[in-house]
């Protein structure tokens, strides 16, 4: 690359001397001959200084020239070029971010300017087009998610409504009611959480405080629901001081607390592990309940995935506990992540630093 620069330099110097000879000395026999016309026999200081002024001025109108020349030219490129590059800006501002540039004048360009700005352009449009997507998809599953219970609500009150009912049809409808009505509770509140994790505003709030205590307080909290199954459940935990949010991170042990609570059966057998691996804190919780496909596992922390609609939603989940946790561990620049196998039950990994920058 160097030595075609310096070839390329030399050649246009070569040129540039040869224009210069050919104007000045094409000004020199031009001036000799406007004197011997007049009948002048100048000094030769005087005749040579009459050349070289002519020479410049001859130079500057060519240069005038062709700077006009260009000029034309470039304008009219531009017009060319940029044209639909500001045709497809107003369409995405308009909302329209299937637009795609693929002007064949465009085409070949990407190591130019012109080139670059249509590749962020196209970026730009795509990634716009892909939240928009997101969007769609989040609005669908949220009126989804909030139309079921509703409508189970609607429809068993209607159903209290008739006279013939027995005293055990009532209290199965209102529990029904009651039930729904705690979900979609729980919806809102993880929608509110969400919303506000996702605000740029949100900062976590990082103080130094025990870890094992907490996450002992959490497994204590939910006694009842892990006594109630008969589940066995087995807690290991070091001396872990953490520098974090203890409010964020008490929702992640919970919900993970909660969905190992869950999804294993009567009798079955919970393992909660914290400890130190160099700078970071680790907590594992292990279960040997229904399990999660390959499939799933890669989807398990979107928003409002379930890995079975059906058995979710029997279970009253909203698909947003996951998401919620990977979320505050991500503020934390920690990570999350599942191994399982169905049938053979799962095991979430938290992996955070030991303080919270």
């Amino acid at each position: 690359m160097t030595l075609k620069r310096l070839g390329a330099a030399a050649v246009g110097l070569t040129l540039a001397v040869g224009f210069l000879t050919i104007v000045f000395t094409a000004t020199h026999y031009a001036t000799d001959w406007f004197f011997t016309a007049l009948g002048i026999t100048p000094q030769p200081i005087v005749q040579q200084l009459a050349a070289s002024i002519l020479g410049l001025i001859v130079i500057v109108l060519m240069a005038g020239a062709m700077m006009l020349v260009n000029r034309g030219r470039l304008e009219t490129m531009q017009l060319r070029l940029l044209g639909p590059i500001v045709e497809a800006l107003g369409k995405i501002a308009q909302g329209d971010y299937t637009v795609r540039l693929n002007h064949p004048e465009l085409r070949g360009r990407g190591v130019e300017p012109v080139g670059i700005l249509v590749n962020s352009v196209n970026t730009l449009a795509q990634e716009l087009d892909q939240m928009e997507a997101m969007r769609q998809e989040f609005i669908s599953n949220v009126s989804h998610e909030i139309q079921s219970p509703l409508t189970s609500i609607r429809g068993f009150a209607r159903a209290l409504h008739a006279e013939n009912l027995t005293a055990t049809e009532r209290a199965h409808y209102l529990n029904i009611i009651e039930t729904e009505s705690v979900r979609l509770s729980k919806l809102t509140e993880n929608l509110l959480a969400l919303a506000s994790l996702d605000s740029e505003s949100y900062t976590p709030d990082p103080k130094p405080y025990r870890l094992d205590l907490q996450v002992r307080d959490v497994v204590l909290a939910c006694e009842p629901q892990w006594q109630e199954k008969q589940i066995e459940m087995d807690v290991a935990t070091e001396p872990t001081t953490l520098t974090a949010d203890k409010d964020l991170l008490n929702q992640v042990w919970i919900n993970l607390v909660h969905n190992a609570i869950k999804f294993t059966p009567p009798q079955g057998k919970i393992q909660i592990e914290l400890h130190h691996v160099a700078s970071d804190v680790e907590f594992c919780i292990t279960d040997n309940g229904i399990g999660i496909s390959e499939a799933d596992q890669t989807r398990i922390f979107e928003r409002f995935y379930k890995a079975d609609p059906s058995r979710e939603r029997a279970r009253g989940g909203s698909g947003l506990g996951l998401a919620i946790c990977k979320k505050i561990v991500d503020l934390h620049h920690g990570t999350i992540q599942v191994t399982s196998k169905v049938g053979h039950g799962s095991t979430f990994a938290v992996r955070l630093p030991v303080e919270t920058k």
